[in-house]
């Protein structure tokens, strides 16, 4: 026997599939799904870029928020020629990196897609309603391993000499040599994921997802608060490689490997969202005086 409530439901779904947003959600998943299976089978099954699924669900999430606004525009306002034109530069950009296995060219298409339909339907004014979905969309597109190379090695290094500096002056038996750390009788590398550019990425999301949230007025207080969130960034990483020195320390090699090691990775956006926290009221306390004077 079948059961009522599910052919309700699958009825519901199927009737849902035929209308335009359905059609459209199913045209996305035919282009691009084939792109997030690969993105999940490789790059976002690495600890360096672990942080991707996590940026797309968020992204579809302030989508989902401004549907109303969306939907309120009417439907007269659309610009099919510059929507057209847009959404063909995302295939031309789609296809070239399916082609030819340029994974953030690929991943990046959707940015043009979804711009070129939002501009078709709702003109300029629906993309100046998805404009930070949009930009947010970003940081779950793989960054080239060129850039990711040349950027990651001195900021590894960079991290690894003030961490071993803060830990020697707290008494503890560190060394360093390049980015690799000497404690007692232990040595630990630091890894790309732990202080890597990619790393920072993700940071630097969390912190423009939470100015989003706040939606502060001030256009000066959100500038300050984003160039901030970069040296925020670079202070969380140090802490997270000193978190997983003093765990090898004083636990052993296979505490800093093992559960701690991810245990680490929470500390760093813990600190990070500490620290966000309290620049931004620290802004607003300056900022609030500043009004105050002038």
């Amino acid at each position: 026997m079948t059961n009522p409530g599910r052919q309700d439901l699958v009825a519901t779904l199927l009737a849902e599939a035929r209308t335009p947003l359905g059609l459209l959600v199913l045209g996305w998943l035919a282009l691009f799904g084939p792109t997030y299976y690969s993105l999940a089978t490789t790059v976002w099954a690495s600890d360096e870029q672990g942080h991707g699924p996590i940026i797309m669900a968020v992204s579809i999430w302030l989508l989902w928020r401004r549907r109303e606004l969306l939907i309120n525009l009417g439907s007269n306002v659309g610009r099919p020629v510059w929507g057209g034109v847009v959404f063909a530069l995302g295939w031309l950009v789609y296809l070239i990196g399916r082609s030819q296995f340029i994974g953030f060219a690929e991943a990046g298409a959707q940015l043009l897609v979804l711009a070129g339909l939002v501009i078709f339907f709702k003109g300029f004014r629906g993309l100046n309603v998805i404009k930070f979905p949009l930009f947010f969309m970003l940081f779950m597109i793989p960054l080239p391993p060129d850039l990711v190379g040349a950027v990651t090695g001195p900021l590894k290094a960079a991290v690894s000499a003030v961490a071993s500096q803060a830990l020697y002056s707290l008494g503890y038996p560190v060394a360093r040599s390049g980015v690799i750390l000497s404690v007692g009788q232990y040595q630990l590398l630091v890894a790309d994921a732990c202080a890597g550019l990619n790393s920072m990425f993700t940071l630097e999301a969390l912190g423009l997802l939470y100015m989003n949230i706040v939606n502060h007025v001030g256009f000066a207080r959100n500038m300050a608060l984003a160039v901030l969130i970069v040296p925020i960034s670079f202070i969380a990483n140090i802490v997270r490689v000193m978190v997983l020195v003093l765990v090898t320390y004083h636990f052993g090699d296979a505490a800093g490997q093992g559960f701690m090691h991810g245990f680490a990775g929470m500390v760093l956006f813990l600190v990070a969202l500490v620290l966000i926290l309290s620049v931004d009221k620290v802004l607003d306390i300056a900022f609030r005086r500043w009004e105050a004077r002038s």
